[in-house]
């Protein structure tokens, strides 16, 4: 199993030496495509990405998937995520203290499109202490050995440092909110982007499964639903349009985030379940 893991670290290293250039060419042609249909006066395409100025140019259709997945979210992820958030805190902690780690092999890649190259570092030997020491990442070693906290990045955030704009508001079935630009960009993920995805759907390692990256999946949206259960909850039953609140709290969540702000909007939070419950 230790093996497996150093392996995901040099299919990292392999990609980012081998697609740097060409993701971020692929990924912006094809986001000025999307994106040509918005608007004849082309300010989609480099939008600031300011919530205020990003356009719900498909409304009909996201707020058709935001019922859809209002639907799903009763029928199976909050009554899933309410039995989740009972369990004992170090299991809890465990859990998302592993998806966090097993994120890192998207978050490293685009530590180096943004030249982040010491974060990049940072993030490379929280990686592997905690795969190793922290037993596949259960217990945050790193932190506890001093290393920087750990952010989370993705492809969307790369192509936003290099100027792309968020393009149109989406709501998606089942992945929810998002923008033409971030659309696009977790393609990437599934052409050799993300080792995790490379090493159980993408290609047989005899060592883990299409089922091992689909549940892993499946339940960071149960981890990160049950962290935000009562404040969406309260934003569901107090908003006058929950659709607009919803797309309104995404959106400056994903502004923090491409500014790599510590702030944490309500209803986004997915910080530690330590540091949630002891708040």
């Amino acid at each position: 199993m230790i093996n497996s893991y150093f392996n995901l670290s040099n299919i990292v290293i392999y990609r980012i030496l081998m697609a740097k250039k060409i993701i971020v060419i692929l990924i912006t042609t094809f986001t000025l495509i999307a994106n040509a249909h918005a608007g004849s006066d082309g300010e989609l395409v480099l939008k600031k990405n300011e919530p205020s100025k990003i356009k719900d140019c498909s409304e009909t259709f996201n707020k058709a998937s935001f019922a859809l997945n209002q639907g799903l979210d009763k029928i199976i992820f909050k009554p899933v995520s309410s039995v989740y958030r009972v369990l004992p805190s170090p299991i809890k902690t465990g859990v998302s203290n592993s998806l966090n780690n097993l994120s890192n092999v998207v978050t490293i890649p685009n530590n180096i499109l943004q030249g982040e190259f010491a974060l990049a570092a940072v993030n490379a030997g929280r990686f592997i202490i905690n795969t190793t020491i922290g037993i596949v990442g259960l217990i945050d070693v790193a932190t506890y050995l001093g290393f920087d906290e750990y952010v989370k990045e993705d492809y969307g955030q790369s192509l936003a440092s290099y100027g792309v704009g968020p393009g149109c508001y989406l709501v998606l079935p089942v992945i929810g909110p998002t923008t033409a630009r971030d659309t696009i960009a977790s393609l990437t993920n599934f052409i050799g982007g993300d080792a995790w995805y490379n090493v159980t759907v993408k290609n047989d390692t005899h060592y883990f499964t299409d089922i091992d990256y689909y549940a892993s999946r499946v339940t960071a949206g149960v981890d990160f639903r049950a962290k935000n259960f009562d404040s969406i909850e309260n934003l569901e039953k107090n908003s006058l349009d929950f659709y607009a609140s919803v797309k309104s709290l995404y959106l400056q969540d994903r502004q923090q985030r491409i500014l790599n702000s510590q702030k944490i909007i309500e209803t986004q939070d997915d910080s530690d379940w330590e540091e949630i419950e002891t708040q």
